[in-house]
């Protein structure tokens, strides 16, 4: 080919692309993307103002320990499956609609619904409550009850058809309430009294002052600074986003007026995106919602009143040979703490390296009419930390190294928290609430509590049951523990692991 001819080529190529893209350009300018659809239950629904772009939902990661959260085909009461799974067997609407809808999946397990709507409206202003999430230092001294929620009637609203003549515009009456949405042990039951505020309004008569697209769940939190109690709300609404079946994490609406702590950085992890009820400026309407129940609702918490046998085993083999009295969920969910810190998948451990983690209690501001000081659960702890340093440097031999890791919780980024559970081969602390990291264990992990007379409380026994750990505790007279008595039950440990 000439050179001329070639020239004449390059620049046909060149006109043809220009061409190309400026016809494309076009043909979108003329057709615009269609907005996505609604679910079927809520096709109909016409919102004013438009409503606001959905924004992409963080998908689902893979998780080792995951089982299908089958939605057709329910566990038996009572089974591990039903307590800590998909046991919200029993579905009830008050409302169908073109328009609204709401839901209720009800657990006899449990004895707690999660709930679901569509097209409902919240008005934060007839919420009485604080505003949330400021410094901890701008609120000390602030009241709890000032900062949970009081709802005014119409707090919530949802659309419903052939409601016009109706004078009570109540969306559930007080036998529904008594039977899917109970008040148990709990004093103030929010998810109750929010449900109790919704009114039903005629279709057409919603008027919204924005509009959230994608599924948000909504979530009161009680004792928001501690660990333990943290874990169950986060559980919680894991397992509604998993039950209603959401395609990808929700975003999440803190229906309290708590101020900001610690343990928020991880709600952010775990969902789409986090705000507090006051943020919103007027009227809010959600085209899927769902209620999250309260984290004393959930196996973990229940397990420290109720009896029920559930042994953790591997995801793997419940796939294979499925058993009502065994659980991975609570490893699925360990999981799922791990992936949102981009700490999946786990490394492969160096055989000849033990990692002993010491979870340490220290004084940290926690909430509002907290002082800074935390409760001694170990009265010698930096003695007995001292002690199984100089034991693992004295230990330490051709067959294994042992690195003892200071799990100074309290001062540390919750990643760091998270890898340090990952990692450690031994977990060993005095009862405390930061031991619920323990879901967060990986297989074959040796737990090693220190339990002073006043703590005997099994709330890590039993997690580390449900999770299929090998446990160990020393039960103390009172809360000083003999160094030695750590070290010799340190050295049992690891002589059993070949060291």
């Amino acid at each position: 080919m000439s050179r001329r001819k070639r020239d004449l080529f390059v620049r046909t190529l060149v006109f043809l692309f220009a061409l190309n893209t400026v016809c494309i350009f076009i043909y979108f300018s003329l057709h615009p993307r269609p907005r996505r659809p609604l679910d079927e239950e809520n096709r109909t629904i016409t919102l004013t103002p438009p409503s606001l772009p959905s924004t992409a939902l963080k998908p689902w990661p893979f998780l080792p320990s995951y089982l299908p959260w089958n939605i057709t085909t329910f566990p038996p009461l009572g089974s591990c499956e039903a307590y800590f799974g998909n046991g919200f067997s029993r579905s009830i609407s008050p409302l169908r609609g073109r328009t609204g809808f709401f839901r209720c999946h009800y657990s006899q397990t449990l004895e707690s619904s999660i709930c679901e709507g569509g097209t409902i409206r919240m008005d934060a202003r007839r919420i009485l409550m604080s505003r949330g999430g400021e410094d901890l230092e701008k609120v000390m001294g602030r009241n709890e009850e000032d900062e949970l929620p009081k709802y005014e009637v119409g707090a919530f609203q949802i659309e419903g058809e052939g409601w016009e003549r109706r004078e009570d515009r109540r969306l559930v009456d007080q036998a529904f309430l008594d039977q899917y949405l109970r008040h148990g042990a709990v004093h103030m039951h929010t998810m109750r009294s929010l449900v109790e505020s919704i009114r039903v309004v005629p279709s057409g008569e919603l008027q919204c002052d924005q509009v959230i697209d994608d599924p948000t769940l909504l979530v009161t939190r009680f004792e928001y600074a501690n660990m333990f109690h943290t874990v169950t709300d986060w559980y919680s609404a894991y397992v509604s986003s998993r039950v209603t079946g959401l395609a990808g994490r929700p975003h999440l609406v803190f229906v309290d007026g708590h101020c900001k702590a610690q343990l928020e950085e991880t709600w952010k992890a775990l969902f789409t995106s986090v705000r507090y009820a006051k943020d919103f400026t007027g009227t809010v309407c959600f085209r899927h919602v769902i209620l999250s129940p309260l984290g004393y609702e959930t196996a973990l918490f229940k397990g420290l009143t109720e009896s029920f046998a559930c042994q953790g085993s591997a995801a793997k083999m419940l796939r294979q040979k499925p058993d009502h009295q065994k659980t991975a969920r609570l490893s699925e969910f360990g999981d799922m703490l791990l992936s949102a810190f981009d700490l999946l998948p786990i490394p492969k451990p160096r055989p000849s390296e033990l990692n002993i983690l010491f979870v340490r209690r220290e004084d940290y501001l926690a909430h509002p009419r907290h002082n800074g000081k935390v409760e001694s659960r170990l009265s010698n702890e930096i003695e007995v930390f001292d002690s199984v340093n100089t034991w693992a440097k004295l230990h330490n031999n051709f067959k294994c190294k042992l690195n003892v890791v200071n799990g100074l919780f309290a001062h540390m980024h919750m990643k760091e928290q998270l890898k340090a559970i990952r990692d450690a081969s031994i977990v060993v602390g005095a009862h405390g609430a930061g031991l619920t990291h323990l879901v967060s264990a990986q297989p074959g992990t040796i737990v090693l509590e220190i339990i002073a007379s006043m703590y005997k409380r099994p709330h890590f026994q039993l997690i580390s049951g449900w999770k299929g750990l090998e446990y160990h505790a020393i039960n103390l007279p009172g809360s000083y523990a003999r160094p030695a008595e750590v070290t010799d039950a340190l050295s049992k440990i690891v002589m059993n692991l070949g060291c």
